[in-house]
């Protein structure tokens, strides 16, 4: 089967980024053979992955791996003869795991199976709590409905992510464990003593990583009183290098309020940032980089929205990437910049 030869210094972080990316085949064991680690796949690399491991040093190889035998080999063996077996490989691509939570996303036309379904997800994760996406991300407060479908109906969890620890309730926030390598590009871009905005921080998953590692500080900005609550509980939970300053608020009014001038924006709204992108490019100094997150099928949109609303000052594009995808045909897109 298809897997990664790599360095064995660098097999940890890259299992990391199999793993967020969903790529990792979790049920068939890494091995090792002298000084290189062999990583199994789901499937074979694609240009995104290509692109998040370019840094590292690997090799695409075809080799065998062992199945593991502690506990169930897969979701796919426990729902054996329960539900029809591509329908397990949808719910797989879905399958969050946030801390001691599962969250799933469920076909309708498999909802009478859904407590079958989240009994299965326990059973293989040995989590806490399951719950079953039922609706999308709505609202400015950026938050989705779940039901309860296994295991404890409890929601607040600590999740874990290269060091640092993030108190959160699924419910009430919006948190995605699928974006931990975008959030370890940003911080590896950090220069000390920058000052920073994070527009929309959530609970702070970028503003936590960037401060537990650089002397910055940081204007940590969200409007959810929930998110800004859990803010607070991570900056003390977090062992942090920087200082983060919590503001609960509508972004533009806040910005407006502060006069800030900073090194650096992180605009991670992508349905809607690019309504905030004035605001953002306004409070950046000459010579400051925004990170700019959209929804897009390519990548000329969001750089042209960048490009005019910046007009007149000028504008170089360090890098254009493809996060995760969203639906077919879109992607979230991120988009690093200079304004001069």
């Amino acid at each position: 089967m298809i897997g990664l030869k790599v360095p064995k210094n660098d097999a940890d972080k890259i299992r990391r980024v199999l793993l967020n990316l969903s790529l990792l085949d979790i049920d068939m064991k890494i091995k090792c053979i002298e000084d290189f680690v062999f990583i199994p796949l789901i499937s074979t690399p694609d240009k995104m992955l290509m692109d998040e491991l370019k840094s590292y040093e690997f090799e695409i190889v075809d080799t065998n791996f062992e199945v593991h035998t502690k506990g169930p080999k897969s979701l796919k063996s426990i729902l054996k003869g329960k539900i029809d077996d591509d329908k397990v490989e949808e719910i797989k691509k879905s399958f969050d795991i946030i801390g001691d939570v599962v969250i799933l996303e469920i076909p309708e036309e498999f909802g009478d199976y859904k407590y079958i379904i989240g009994d299965a997800a326990l059973k293989f994760t040995k989590r806490r709590s399951v719950f079953r996406k039922t609706s999308e991300i709505k609202g400015v407060i950026r938050t989705r409905e779940l039901e309860h479908i296994a295991g404890e109906d409890v929601s607040e969890t600590v999740h874990k992510e290269f060091g640092s620890r993030l108190m959160l309730d699924v419910k009430n926030v919006y948190f995605s464990p699928r974006l931990a390598t975008e959030r370890r590009r940003i911080t590896d871009q950090i220069k000390e003593g920058e000052i920073v905005i994070d527009m929309f921080a959530g609970i702070g998953p970028f503003s936590i990583s960037i401060a537990k590692e650089h002397h910055v500080k940081i204007y940590s900005i969200d409007i959810n009183p929930d998110a800004f609550k859990y803010l607070k509980k991570n900056i003390e939970l977090n062992k942090l290098k920087g200082k983060i300053i919590p503001v609960l608020g509508d972004v533009e009014e806040v910005l407006s309020s502060l006069n800030l001038k900073s090194d650096r924006i992180i605009m991670n709204l992508p349905g809607t940032a690019w309504n905030f992108l004035d605001t953002a490019i306004n409070s950046l100094k000459p010579g400051g980089v925004i990170h700019y997150y959209e929804f897009a099928s390519e990548f000329q949109k969001p750089i042209d929205r960048i490009i005019e609303t910046a007009y007149p000052r000028n504008v170089e594009i360090l890098n254009s990437r493809k996060v995760k995808s969203k639906s077919p045909g879109i992607w979230h897109m991120g988009i690093d910049a200079i304004i001069y």
